[in-house]
């Protein structure tokens, strides 16, 4: 019996040291809104803001996360934001508090993607076919 074959990813979680910084940021970048999420019971300390979602959609979505013992930074898990050009986002990058670290480039049949540095330390990506 073949095993049916699914993307393995269902939820992203990108931590953050300054929640209103990192929301500014990402804001800026995808032009986005990012919404208030419930702390789980027993965490109060932590704090979530939701990337925006659409139920029975494809893709995945996540949450930037402020909470004890999980800290940001650059040479963990790289998440790819996907875009209609991500030279677009790319540009924001700078003006929103964060850094270009690879411009975009051709990454063959499967389209382009840039590198950059957001206001927390963490190394994220961009995805585009154009």
């Amino acid at each position: 019996m073949a095993t049916q074959v699914k993307n393995p990813f269902t939820w992203v979680e990108i931590y953050v040291d300054d929640m209103s910084r990192a929301q500014k940021f990402y804001e800026t970048l995808l032009q986005i809104k990012l919404n208030q999420l419930p702390v789980p019971e027993g965490l109060s300390e932590m704090q979530m803001l939701s990337f925006p979602w659409a139920e029975n959609e494809m893709g995945i979505s996540g949450a930037l996360v402020k909470m004890e013992n999980m800290s940001p930074g650059a040479g963990g898990t790289l998440v790819y934001f996907a875009c209609e050009d991500c030279l677009v986002e790319e540009a924001r990058a700078e003006a929103a508090g964060g850094k270009v670290l690879q411009a975009k480039m051709s990454i063959g049949e499967y389209g382009f993607c840039s590198i950059l540095l957001d206001t927390e330390g963490n190394s994220i990506g961009l995805h585009s076919m154009n």
